[in-house]
């Protein structure tokens, strides 16, 4: 299994990870929701990357994707529940 550390490093955003890291805490999220979440802002930041100023880019989009993650992991939690 991959460690946090490796899906940054291979996502381009390795530089961020103590940022990512600092806000998952604070929102408090699981290390899975942000494994989940890096790899949409990956694939989002290959359509859309970041022009201006990458580190705001990357805060904006990682708490979207954090949300995102977390929606859709409780979904598939309730559905393998019922």
């Amino acid at each position: 299994m991959h460690s946090l550390k490796d899906y940054f490093l291979r996502t381009g955003f390795f530089d961020l990870l103590p940022v990512a890291v600092k806000m998952a805490q604070e929102l408090n999220y699981t290390k899975e929701e942000m494994v989940e979440a890096i790899c949409k802002v990956f694939d989002k930041a290959r359509v859309y990357p970041p022009t201006r100023n990458r580190r705001s880019w990357f805060a904006t989009v990682f708490r979207e994707k954090l949300q995102e993650a977390r929606a859709e992991m409780l979904a598939l939690q309730n559905r393998y529940r019922d």
